[in-house]
């Protein structure tokens, strides 16, 4: 048994490395984190240098080493889209069923979405948050300060968990149309708008993204769940998705 999902984990690994598009999306997590955390940083500096009043009057300086990383999620919900749903679109998923059982199929292709979105994570959350301090100059923050370090592993965690959130998804469609036009507008602005408005405000605070993000808060937040709570709620979410994925697995044909 471990020798065959060994060999399906290897299989996916080889397909990752085939697909041009998915490779691309996977890559462009990391430019668009640091890029973005960046730019952040040079525009908040001179809003604070300005005495701007469009400036936030909760703006932390080491909360915004994080913001970067959010916009890369979309690269990385996207590569785990692709990922799942080329394995329908090219008709691959009746060779790969074929050759291992669906079972280990699926923990192996979920476990490369976990690792390849993981590997491209670490070193983008790192240096965002170092691009976006050093773009702030003098208001910056270290990546040393108190709360950053959990922080940094809390996004590595969120960011992980929606990656295999948005595959499980894909698993459900079996095509990329469903899951992106649903996962990037909520991400994007869709729980944003949900979390401001009376009546969704306090629902929207247990959406996937909302809850997840609280994983990178460096301090508390009165009205916002805990780092705790959000995890718990970011897993559950993830757990959800992964369960629906298999079961749709076991019981469609290719």
């Amino acid at each position: 048994m471990i020798r065959e999902l060994a060999a399906a984990a290897l299989a996916e690994f080889t397909k990752l490395r085939s697909m041009r598009s998915t490779l691309i999306a996977l890559s462009l997590a990391f430019p668009i984190s640091v890029g973005i955390g960046a730019l952040e940083g040079w525009s908040v500096r001179g809003a604070i240098a300005s005495h701007s009043l469009m400036l936030r009057y909760d703006f932390s300086a080491a909360q915004a080493g994080f913001d970067g990383v959010l916009y890369g999620q979309l690269a990385l919900i996207v590569f785990s889209v692709l990922l799942v749903s080329s394995e329908y679109g090219s008709r691959m998923i009746g060779l790969s069923l074929l050759a291992v059982r669906r079972a280990h199929f699926y923990a192996a292709k979920m476990l490369a979405v976990a690792l390849a979105a993981a590997l491209v994570t670490i070193p983008a959350i790192v240096l965002a948050y170092l691009a976006t301090e050093f773009a702030l100059g003098p208001y910056g923050s270290s990546p040393l300060a108190a709360g950053v370090p959990g922080a940094m592993a809390g996004a590595l965690g969120y960011l992980t968990l929606m990656s295999l959130f948005a595959a499980g998804i894909a698993v459900m469609a079996r095509n990329p149309i469903v899951p992106l036009a649903t996962l990037l507008p909520l991400v994007l602005a869709g729980s944003q708008i949900l979390s401001v408005i009376g009546a969704t405000a306090a629902l929207a605070r247990f959406l996937p993204d909302q809850a997840g993000m609280r994983m990178l808060a460096v301090s508390g937040s009165g009205d916002k769940l805990s780092s705790t709570a959000g995890f718990a709620v970011m897993l559950a979410w993830t757990a959800a998705a992964l369960i629906g994925g298999y079961v749709a697995l076991q019981r469609r044909d290719a």
